[in-house]
This record gives C-alpha cells, structure tokens and sequence, in this order.
C-alpha cells in the first residue's frame, strides 16, 4: 500500500484516507541521468503525487524543482534505500539504471513491502547476459538473428571465419553500452574477440561472447510496460546511437530520440506485442522470473522481410527515449507504474499529447572518448522560454563553487521539444540548443533523418 502524506518517520493511519487521497504517493526515482530527470518531471505533473524524490539525482533535477534531490543516499545499499522510505513514507521506488536491478534492488524492496518499479536480479538477466536472453528466444519461438556463445577465442574465430562478415560480436555481460561491435570484416570481428576474450577490455561482462549474424535493415526501440502478466505498449520512439551526423562514428548511449517513430506503423506494433513481448513475458513466468517494469526491446526491421527481430533487451527505460517519451505523456504515470507492480496493467490504458517530441542530446566534446570535465554551461533557463513545451533534462552536470552549471558527464544535457509534428518539434528543439552557451559541448545536427524529408538537412540551422 502505499503509505502517503507522511512527515519524517511519523505514519498516518490508514482508515484515516478518504476518496481519492487513499492513491495518492510519494515516490522515490533511482538514478542520476536524463532518463530519471524525464521520470522526476512526468512524476511531478502526476496529479495523484505528493512528493518526488531523486537518488542520488543531480544539480539540473534538483534546480528545476522536479524532485528533491538525495545526492548521499547510497543506492547500492538496500538497507540505506529501506530505511529512507519507511522514514519518508516513499509508497514507489522508480528505479531507473540497469546496475541496481542486476543487483537485485527490487528483490530487497519488494521484500521489505515497499513497491518497486523494476525488474527482480533474475528478472534483470534479461539485459544482464545477453546468452541468457538468446536462450529464451531459442526456447520460446521469438524471433532474434541466428547466434552462437563462446569463451575460447579459437572457437569464436573459427564460427565467425565460417559465417563470414559482417558480423556481430557482443559482450555477454553489462558493458555501459559499448560491449558490442559490428565488424565489417573479418578481421575486425577476429580484434573484436580478442579484444573481450584475451584482453579482457570489458573485464568479466566480455569473459563470454556471443557472435551473431548482421542483421540489415532499420532500427527501432519498443517499449512496452509489463505487471508479470499483462504487458501494454508505449508510443514508439527511435533513437540515434552513432556519435556523428548521418549515422557516422561509434556507438554513444544515444545523441537524439524522437517519438512517435513512423517506421512503428499500428500493424508492426500489433505484431511486435503478439511475437516478442507476450512470449518473452509468459515466457519469463514460465522460467520463474516474473518481469515487472519496462521492457525495452531493440528491434531491427529486416530489410528483406520487413519483419521484426529482437536485437537486445534493456530492462529500464531508454535514454534519451525516455524523455521524448515522459514530455508526451498524459496519464497519471504514479498511478500507472503502481498498476505495474500490483499486477493490474490489463486495466490501463495511456493517454500521450498529439503530435511529435524530439530530444538533442549535448555531449562533453571528445564523448564517446575521453572528454574534459568541468566546462561551464549557460543560458539554460533562456533555453527553455524559445518556444512552448522546451524542457532542458540533465544528465551529466553539477555546480560549482560560483553557482554556474558545469558538465561532469559524456553525455550532459537533453533539449527536448513538442510540436504538433515533427518538424515543428525539431524546429524547436534545436532553436532552444542554439541559444545554451557551451564551448566546450558538440551535438548532432540532423536528429530525425530518417522520419524527415532529405532537403530539410541541407541547410545550416
């Protein structure tokens, strides 16, 4: 239940509640990224949310006044988590990163009474090995591209010589995002595997490989809120991961989303939830591991059959998805991730705003490489009165000893937009990135390609 309007350790008898007020929440988000400064600001607009809490949260959560900000709440520490929510009455912990539920922070919550938002350790596997997420495609019928798991370096060399390149190889484990290349040759894929397998550049994350076939075709994350039983979409979104304009240089954590994504037509939505999520899902059950939480499913539209496959699965909500995703959002969400985890989904239904978001990510230069920390950042507040509906997240920053706002992350700031299409909220977005003052930050220019007639990237913003 969730215990609410409650000061310091002091608990309001229940039967005191009347009407309404009884759903009424306070909610504790983990995490300190854009992700979870989208889930404090859609928190904060949920009319039946008392108070919102961050840990650790960082300076731009705090200064927007969209969660109160926890910064030395350890949250590796179940029992420090516990202990703060039985002492603030937290009736929902939203955890966002992918490490504390691989760690098994919901299992310790949940235990302890308090409702937690996010999958259980074993349930995590989903996103923590990759082996184990392509055995239970292999065991449930779920369509993913054709694979093989190694640990001796030989034996991986030997399948990749035998299948040919491209190809694909991937750290089994957590690797902050970057356990996977996409070797264009042979040789690359054979550095690859050595890279993990005999170098160990992944430490125990790459002391398993899985080498799978390239697939072609257009990428797409899906997203879907699961109770254990019931599993119900969210609008689609699609990101960009390549570092540089036109889809060029390395993989990052993601320089842009958009949302809705045209290429996540109703029909490919419909087939997504009847051929991947529900069986993963009843799969999961069957295996013991009842998933509670987000389901994000990479998917790659095959070029050839226009069908979808399951490239991976995270276990939280995407970033920078989640933010072109939380600024659409209409629904109660307090009450919609209490549904989830009392096992009530198949009731819920979501209201999203019309029209079109778009989020800019602003990166320290050098990401995703070594980069300078420190590098001051203004005209944030400007940013955000260029147009209606310019909400600037924070990922990466803090402030310093003279109150400026100081980049300490890769990726530091998501300018994210609405309009009531696409080009409107891109036109918006990347208005608001002009205005922000920041030497020391690069972004991409063309956020939204893909969705957007060619000639609109011809000229300089």
């Amino acid at each position: 239940m969730a215990y609410s309007l409650v000061h310091a350790s002091s608990f309001i008898d229940p039967s005191l509640f009347i009407g309404s007020v009884e759903d009424r929440v306070v909610v504790l988000v983990i995490g300190s990224g854009g992700r979870e400064h989208a889930l404090c600001y859609a928190l904060k607009r949920s009319p039946s949310c008392d108070a919102v809490f961050c840990a650790p949260g960082n300076a731009g959560i705090s200064n927007s006044g969209d969660a109160t900000c926890i910064s030395d709440l350890d949250i590796s520490d179940s029992s420090a988590v516990i202990s703060f929510c039985h002492k603030w009455g937290v009736g929902l912990v939203v955890v966002g990163p992918e490490a504390p539920l691989v760690a098994g922070l919901s299992n310790d919550l949940v235990k302890a009474g308090i409702p937690s938002f996010g999958p259980s350790s074993e349930a995590a596997a989903l996103e923590g090995s990759k082996n184990f997420m392509k055995n239970l495609c292999d065991k449930y019928g779920i369509p993913t591209a054709k694979y093989q798991t190694f640990t001796d370096p030989a034996a991986a060399k030997q399948y990749i010589q035998e299948q040919g390149a491209p190809i694909v190889i991937k750290a089994d484990g957590l690797a902050a995002g970057k356990g996977v290349i996409v070797a264009m040759t042979l040789d690359e894929a054979y550095e690859a595997v050595d890279l993990m397998l005999v170098k160990g550049a992944f430490g125990s994350a790459g002391s398993q490989v899985i080498v799978e076939e390239f697939l072609e075709g257009e990428e797409a994350s899906f997203f879907a809120l699961v109770d254990g039983e019931n599993a119900i979409p969210l609008e689609s979104a699609q990101d960009h991961k390549r570092v540089g304009d036109g889809d060029t240089g390395p993989n990052t954590g993601g320089m842009g989303a958009y949302s809705p994504a045209p290429i996540i037509t109703e029909e490919l939505q419909s087939l997504v939830m009847k051929s991947i999520i529900i069986p993963t899902v009843k799969g999961m059950a069957a295996e013991g591991c009842r998933f509670v939480g987000v389901l994000y499913a990479g998917l790659m539209i095959e070029k050839k059959s226009g069908l979808p496959k399951l490239i991976e699965y995270n276990v939280r909500f995407g970033d920078p998805e989640c933010q072109v995703l939380m600024i659409r959002l209409e629904s109660d969400l307090a009450q919609v991730l209490l549904a989830a985890c009392k096992g009530e989904l198949s009731g819920v239904s979501l209201n999203w705003s019309p029209g079109s978001a778009m989020v800019v990510v602003m990166a320290s230069k050098g990401y995703p490489g070594s980069y300078e920390k420190g590098t001051v950042i203004s005209n944030l507040d400007e940013a955000e009165l260029v147009a209606p509906s310019v909400k600037v997240f924070h990922a990466g920053t803090n402030l310093d000893s003279d109150g400026n706002f100081i980049a300490v992350g890769g990726r530091v700031l998501g300018v994210t937009a609405k309009g009531k299409n696409l080009e409107e909220a891109r036109e918006r977005a990347y208005r608001a990135v002009e205005e922000i003052n920041w030497p020391g930050g690069f972004y991409r220019r063309d956020i939204g390609w893909r969705a957007l007639p060619r000639g609109q990237f011809a000229t300089k913003l």
